[in-house]
């Protein structure tokens, strides 16, 4: 239980031919903090968490990969390790040849970071005033900043936003605002946690479109926590999945819902009520439920839903349809249930 599933895509996609495969370097990290628990008056008693459980991979400059898997899995404490902020109980990690824990500072020129809910911008300015901030922090060239400025403005969106505090910002806002916070310096390297989180859909395909080009254009090593798939299906082609502190998989997209056995569900909504929907198809088709004029209907995860759909439309009056996507704890569920031969 809990072994690891590779399927040889170690140094993935997006990394060029002749580019440093071991960009990024793990082997055999731990995590392992000390916890005290109160069990009387005036007793305690201590014990350890193993937050990451001796994870070894190797990203490649310019690779764009997704790193997933449920809350508490280990996924944050890593990035904190890969940045410095945490250091390593046992093994070794190095970023762009850099000790993190040993050389934070001479890291932070190299990286850039997003954390979810935690933001790096300063709370009662602007976000100009924050960016000029970091304009000093990182002394970043007075003509290189004003390009970056301009492109993370235009990109993401942010002109309307620059005279406004941090605090007033909704949530999706202080997320473009923190992604182009990131980028002003001109990392090699950029996590980043739940970037779409607050998002709307028109807001994420901006998002995601930006980091697409940064990294065709630059050439950016991104690490990409997230619990959208849809997220890592439009960015990345090579996934790491996290559970417990142990890597549980690396490999295709693909190839961790064929091992998770996952499905995804196609909600149909039809002009009348109807018997269940019977496809004859490629891949299994089942109708998992039938609720009025709606029905919903599980098929691979592996598979394009594309014929179905069409298949749908020329046999049922159908008046509208979405389709939604496995839940990684899910996914990650079976593939424990599978490891233990449950």
């Amino acid at each position: 239980m809990g072994a690891s599933v590779d399927t040889g895509m170690g140094t993935g996609m997006g990394t060029a031919p002749g580019a440093d495969a071991d960009f990024i370097e793990l082997d055999g990290v731990e995590k392992v903090f000390d916890v005290r628990r109160r069990t009387g008056f005036l007793r305690s008693e201590r014990r350890e968490v193993r937050a990451v459980d001796g994870i070894s991979f190797r990203v490649g400059r310019g690779e764009m990969v997704g790193y997933i898997g449920p809350n508490g899995a280990g996924k944050s404490t890593t990035i904190k390790m890969l940045t410095g902020i945490l250091t390593p109980s046992a093994g070794s990690l190095r970023v762009a040849g850099i000790d993190p824990s040993r050389e934070r500072t001479r890291l932070a020129q190299r990286i850039g970071v997003v954390f979810g809910q935690r933001t790096t911008l300063w709370w009662d300015l602007p976000l100009r005033d924050s960016y000029r901030l970091m304009h000093r922090m990182y002394r970043i060239p007075d003509d290189r900043f004003r390009v970056n400025m301009d492109r993370c403005i235009e990109l993401l969106d942010l002109a309307e936003l620059l005279d406004v505090p941090v605090r007033q910002l909704s949530l999706g806002q202080r997320m473009r605002g923190d992604i182009a916070a990131a980028l002003l310096h001109d990392p090699e390297v950029l996590y980043l946690d739940e970037p779409t989180i607050g998002l709307d859909v028109v807001s994420k395909a901006k998002v995601r479109g930006f980091l697409r080009d940064l990294n065709a254009e630059r050439g950016t090593t991104v690490l990409l926590t997230t619990h959208d798939l849809t997220d890592i299906e439009q960015l990345c082609k090579r996934v790491m999945v996290i559970d417990h502190g142990r890597l549980m998989y690396d490999g295709a997209l693909a190839g961790l819902h064929e091992v998770g056995e996952s499905e995804r569900m196609l909600v149909v909504d039809l002009e009348r009520e109807l018997p269940p929907i019977v496809l004859e198809s490629e891949h299994p088709v089942r109708t998992v439920k039938v609720e009025g004029v709606r029905q919903w209907l599980a098929f691979p995860a592996s598979a394009s839903a594309a014929p179905l759909v069409a298949r749908i439309a020329a046999e049922y009056p159908l008046v509208d349809l979405s389709v939604r996507e496995p839940d990684i704890e899910a996914v990650i569920a079976k593939m424990y249930a599978s490891a233990s031969g449950l």
